[in-house]
């Protein structure tokens, strides 16, 4: 039977399993080997992590693969859902957690150098997670602000002083 049609909308423990098992299967034709764990947090989030060693190349430059990975993933899990699917989220051996890390320390330096100087600084073009990563960083410093300006992709953060 097609697991479209056994899989029930909203029934975000299968739209882990599935997304556990398409990531599997993907890792395995890049010819890689990695552990693919998928769970459902206490928000119903589909959290897909993949460890190992050599996974470079599922991150690719600046997370790029990764983001692609990520929608491939969704794509798959919601391919035959005629309602509410689950949110979703795919690692590779922790990269998210870290790149938010740096980001947000960056974002709080350069906000510190824009109060002391005066002077508003635009950052270079950031896709949407990492620009909101950014806002809210500099959300919780006194004395500036951000907006965002440009197009996709070439969107950017501006902090500005206050």
């Amino acid at each position: 039977m097609d697991v479209d049609t056994e899989m029930e909308d909203g029934d975000v423990e299968a739209q882990a399993e599935r997304a556990g098992e398409f990531t599997r299967s993907l890792v395995e034709a890049m010819g890689l080997t990695g552990n693919v764990t998928a769970r459902v947090d206490d928000e119903d989030t589909v959290l897909v992590a993949v460890e190992g060693e050599g996974l470079g190349l599922l991150v690719g430059p600046r997370g790029s693969t990764l983001q692609a990975i990520e929608e491939l993933v969704r794509a798959v899990v919601q391919h035959g859902l005629s309602g509410r699917s689950a949110r979703l989220r795919v690692d590779v051996g922790g990269y998210k957690e870290r790149r938010r890390e740096a980001l947000a320390a960056f974002a709080t330096q350069v906000a510190e150098e824009v109060r002391a100087s005066n002077t508003e600084r635009a950052l270079e073009p950031m896709n949407p997670p990492d620009r909101k990563v950014v806002h809210d960083t500099v959300a919780e410093i006194d004395g500036v602000s951000t907006s965002s300006e440009g197009e996709e992709p070439r969107r950017r953060v501006v902090i500005r002083p206050e």
